[in-house]
């Protein structure tokens, strides 16, 4: 046992080939590490921006990574006719034994290469909806919004995703290339209420809530049509207006920032029942039942 570690030096000492790999190697990790430091060394230097520092960190890592792993194979394996032929062979065997971690490279891959989603958008792949917080080579993390919590806001709790399902399920992105969604608020009032003033009144209130977002909207949707047919013939609000059993429904529709929905609605409301309590010719309606008496209201019963 005392000799073990001698062995192993003499061994290296009549071995020159196997010196020369030790030596390369070692000398390929320590440049890639410097050219990892002085990489971000320069980001930092140059930006402030914490999502930035992230993704350079993230993907110079990934990066210099690769490249280390592909250096290194062709140094110790340099007797293999070729480096394809070993990357082929390795592959093979690693897609079959490891089917999902590979399909979730891919899905990697495909991430980045297409980019459906970054990290900082909000998106709902199958039934889970979150903000992309983080994406690795197999899987991408989520911060939860909705759930048992209304209106899109964050319920707190972190999921893991493999990449692999973007192949699988729908995936919903609320903010890549226009940063707006449409929302509805349904206001129902009586059959007695002069809808007319109500649905003008409504209007108002939501232009006025929503007038700085309209220009803002036009130039993404400007942007956006370079990549998608996306057409809309108006981005303005508008007041729907359709009869229900309890009322007549006036629903608005209006764009909004997906982060700012619940505190956009919350203000449209609290316009809305500011200017009916200035009306007495508006009233809410609410599920109602009614008791109808011929003699009460003046007609005569029928006997037969």
């Amino acid at each position: 046992m005392s000799d073990f570690p001698g062995n192993i030096l003499e061994y290296i000492r009549n071995s020159p080939l196997l010196t020369t790999h030790i030596v390369e190697t070692v000398g390929l990790i320590l440049l890639l590490w410097l050219i990892r430091s002085f990489t971000l060394r320069v980001v930092y230097r140059n930006t402030d921006d914490k999502k930035l520092r992230f993704k350079w960190r993230k993907n110079v890592g990934y990066t210099t990574t690769a490249i280390g792993v592909l250096l290194v194979a062709q140094i110790w394996f340099s007797g293999v006719d070729s480096l394809a032929t070993f990357l082929g062979l390795l592959s093979a065997g690693i897609a079959i034994a490891l089917k999902d971690p590979v399909s979730d490279l891919a899905g990697w891959l495909f991430i980045i290469w297409r980019r459906p989603f970054d990290v900082g958008d909000r998106v709902q792949i199958g039934e889970v909806r979150g903000d992309i917080i983080d994406i690795r080579p197999f899987k991408f993390t989520l911060l939860e919004i909705g759930n048992w919590v209304a209106a899109d806001q964050s319920t707190g709790r972190v999921i893991h995703i493999p990449n692999h399902l973007i192949f699988i399920e729908k995936l919903f992105n609320y903010t890549s290339d226009f940063q707006f969604i449409w929302n509805e608020i349904g206001v129902v009032i009586t059959f007695e209420s002069d809808w007319r003033k109500a649905k003008s009144l409504l209007l108002d209130i939501v232009k006025e809530r929503t007038k700085d977002l309209i220009d803002e909207a036009q130039t993404q949707i400007d942007q956006a049509s370079k990549s998608y047919l996306i057409e809309y013939r108006y981005l303005t609000p508008i007041v729907y207006t359709d009869v229900q059993d309890s009322g007549i429904r006036l629903t608005i529709r209006h764009l909004t920032h997906p982060r700012r929905r619940r505190g956009t609605t919350e203000g449209i409301w609290e316009d809305i029942l500011d200017a009916f309590e200035q009306h007495q010719d508006l009233d809410f309606a609410y599920p109602t039942i009614r008791y109808f008496n011929h003699i009460t209201e003046g007609k005569m019963a029928n006997n037969d």
